[in-house]
C-alpha cells in the first residue's frame, strides 16, 4: 500500500495558539488520520481537541483483535466523550472541553470513519468530491453544534464505511476550511493534486474577516491500495469449565492464581506466565463479554515497567489474555509480618504517583489501588514495586459507582462523585496510612455501607517514626473533603521528593493544640497570667 500523505493548520490569529489538532499515523496496511477542531478559542477547547486526537491515535493501535474498525471507533468516541464532559464538569462546573472529531482509518483497501460535529471527512474519485461525514449543526445556525466531544454525557457518533481504490484522495478538514471551498472547487484543487497547505492556504485567501477561524486539513492521496487485512473474525471459544493440566494453545494449566477459577498460572516452553479467562457469561452475554474485551484492551495496551506485562497471543483459540507472572508477594502479605519502614513507604508513593500518570496518559484510572494490587519486589533495604490488576482499570471520570474496594474510597465517591486524579490520590494516601501503621485510617467499611467519615487519628501518633512531614502528606492524601486533598499526582510527588518543602495539613475541626502547639500554650500562658494579675488585685483591694 502506498499513500502519501499531507497535513497543515494555522490559528485564526498567527502568534497565538490554534484549536484545532490533527494527526496521521501509519502502520504496515493501516493509516489512521484523525482532525479535531475544539469549540472555542479558550485553552479548554483546545486541550480537549488535542486530548481527542492523541487518545484516538494511540488507542487505535492498541485496540484489542477482536474489534472491527467501527467497533473500536465508536468505543473510543464514547470514552473520548464521557472523560472529556466528566472532566469539564468537574473543573469548570459547565460543558467546556467540546470539541469536534473526524476519522479516517485507511485498512488495505477498505477506509473506515467516524465523526461528530462539522469537521468533514471527504473522498474524492475520478473528479467527483463525496462527504462521508454528516455534519451536525443547526438548521438556523450553522456555526451552532448540535452533537460535538464533550457537550453531553452520551453521543452518537455517525460511523461510516467506503471502499478505497488507487487514485483516490481522501481529505479532512475543519470547518474553517470547509466554509470557503464548494464541492468543485475543492474537487478542482485535488484533481490538481492540492496538499494540506495549499488547501489551508487557498481557504485563507477566500476568508473575509467575518469568516476567518483556525484552519486545518488532512490529505491523503491513494497511490496504491493493500490487500483487505483481515481482522480478527474466528470466533475463539469461552471454556466453560478449566481444570489443572488442561492445554489451551500450548499453554498447560498448573494451578487457579489467587483463588480465581477463570485466573491460572501456567507453562509453556519452561515460561511461567498467567492467563486470564473471559467469564462464563461471556459465553451467552454480549454485556460480559465487551467488558472482558475492554479489560484485554486495558492490560494489553500499557507496555511501562511499573505494570506486569500482558499480551493477546497470535493463534489463539479462546478468549484469554496473557500476563507476566511475577514471582513476588503482594503488599497486604507484606503487611501481616511488619510495616513498611519510611523510606520504603515514601518510595511506595513515588511508585503509584508514577503508574497513575502513566495510565493518565491512556485517559485511564486504576480505580482499585490497594495492597493487594500492589507486588512487592526485592529486600527489606530496598523495595521495588509493580502495579496489578489494571484490566480493572476505568476511563478518568468515567465510572460514578461504588466499583472498588469500599475501604479505599474517597468519601466522594459514596455519593456517585466520579472516578478521578483526586479520588486515586485519596486511596493512594490510604494505602500509605496502612502501609506505616497497619490499620486503616477510616477504618474497615464494608460493600454496602454508606460511611461517615470522622477525623482520622494522626499517622505519626500511631508511628511515631513517621517524620511530621511525611505526616502530612499523609493526612493532605485523605482529607475527607475533595478541594483539601491534593489535586494532581505530580504534587503529591513533588511533595514526598521534597520534604523541606511540605506545609503542614491539619483537619478543619482539628483542635488549637493540634494545629499549633506554641500559640496555644502562648495563649494559655497569657490567660493564666491575666487570671493570676486578676487574683492578686483582688487580695490587695479586699485584705
Amino acid at each position: 500500500m502506498k499513500i502519501r500523505s499531507t497535513a497543515y493548520g494555522i490559528p485564526y490569529e498567527e502568534g497565538k495558539p490554534s484549536s484545532d489538532a490533527f494527526a496521521v499515523r501509519e502502520s504496515g496496511q493501516t493509516v489512521v488520520a484523525v482532525l479535531c477542531d475544539g469549540a472555542g478559542t479558550g485553552a479548554p477547547a483546545r486541550e480537549a481537541a488535542e486530548r481527542a486526537v492523541r487518545s484516538v491515535t494511540e488507542n487505535y493501535w492498541a485496540k484489542p483483535r477482536g474489534w472491527q474498525p467501527q467497533r473500536a471507533l465508536t468505543e473510543f468516541t464514547h470514552l473520548i466523550n464521557r472523560t472529556l464532559h466528566q472532566e469539564s464538569m468537574a473543573r469548570f462546573d459547565g460543558v467546556e472541553m467540546v470539541s469536534t472529531l473526524a476519522v479516517a482509518v485507511i485498512e488495505g483497501d477498505r477506509l473506515y470513519g467516524i465523526n461528530v460535529g462539522d469537521s468533514r471527512v471527504c473522498v474524492m474519485r475520478e473528479g467527483r468530491l463525496l462527504q462521508l461525514s454528516q455534519d451536525h449543526v443547526s438548521a438556523e445556525q450553522h456555526n451552532v453544534l448540535t452533537r460535538a466531544l464533550g457537550l453531553g454525557q452520551d453521543i452518537e457518533p455517525h460511523v461510516f464505511e467506503s471502499d478505497i481504490n488507487a487514485g483516490d484522495v481522501v481529505v479532512l478538514c475543519s470547518d474553517g476550511v470547509s466554509n470557503h471551498f464548494t464541492n468543485e472547487t475543492m474537487s478542482e484543487a485535488l484533481q490538481k493534486c492540492a496538499s494540506a497547505r495549499t488547501l489551508v492556504t487557498d481557504a485563507r485567501l477566500r476568508a473575509v474577516d467575518e469568516s476567518l477561524d483556525d484552519m486545518s486539513a488532512i490529505v491523503l492521496d491513494v497511490a496504491e491500495t493493500g490487500k483487505l487485512r483481515a481482522m480478527n473474525d474466528r470466533q475463539l471459544t469461552i471454556p466453560e469449565a478449566l481444570n489443572k493440566g488442561d492445554v489451551i494453545d500450548g499453554y498447560q494449566l498448573v494451578r487457579q492464581f489467587q483463588h480465581a477459577d477463570r485466573v491460572w498460572l501456567a507453562d509453556k516452553d519452561g515460561m511461567r506466565v498467567v492467563l486470564k479467562f473471559a467469564p462464563r457469561e461471556a459465553i451467552d452475554s454480549e454485556a460480559h463479554l465487551n467488558a472482558f474485551t475492554r479489560e484485554t484492551w486495558n492490560a494489553t495496551r500499557l507496555a511501562e515497567d511499573c505494570f506486569a506485562r500482558a499480551l493477546e497471543p497470535l493463534g489463539q483459540t479462546a478468549r484469554y489474555y496473557v500476563m507476566e507472572f511475577v514471582d513476588a508477594p503482594n503488599l497486604a502479605s507484606v503487611l501481616q509480618a511488619r510495616r513498611l519502614s519510611v523510606d520504603s513507604a515514601i518510595a511506595l508513593g513515588l511508585f503509584l504517583c508514577e503508574a497513575g500518570l502513566v495510565l493518565l496518559r491512556h485517559d485511564l484510572v486504576h480505580g482499585d489501588i490497594k495492597p493487594e494490587n500492589v507486588l512487592c519486589l526485592g529486600d527489606y533495604a530496598r523495595l521495588t514495586f509493580k502495579l496489578v490488576d489494571i484490566g480493572s482499570a476505568a476511563g478518568v471520570f468515567s465510572v460514578t459507582s461504588r466499583a472498588g474496594t469500599p475501604s479505599y474510597l474517597a468519601p466522594e465517591r459514596f455519593h456517585q462523585s466520579p472516578v478521578s486524579e483526586r479520588t486515586e490520590i485519596f486511596a493512594i494516601g490510604v494505602t500509605l496510612y496502612q502501609s506505616l501503621t497497619g490499620v486503616l485510617p477510616y477504618g474497615a467499611i464494608e460493600r454496602f455501607q454508606t460511611p461517615v467519615f470522622g477525623a482520622p487519628k494522626r499517622a505519626a501518633l500511631l508511628n511515631p517514626n513517621i517524620p511530621h512531614w511525611l505526616d502530612a502528606v499523609i493526612m493532605r492524601s485523605i482529607a475527607r473533603k475533595p478541594e483539601r486533598r491534593y489535586q494532581n499526582y505530580s504534587e503529591l510527588a513533588f511533595d514526598l521528593a521534597h520534604p523541606e518543602k511540605v506545609e503542614a495539613c491539619f483537619e478543619e475541626d482539628a483542635p488549637l493544640l493540634e494545629r499549633n502547639p506554641l500559640l496555644f500554650y502562648k495563649t494559655g500562658f497569657f490567660i493564666l497570667a491575666a487570671l493570676c494579675f486578676w487574683l492578686a488585685s483582688k487580695l490587695l483591694t479586699h485584705p
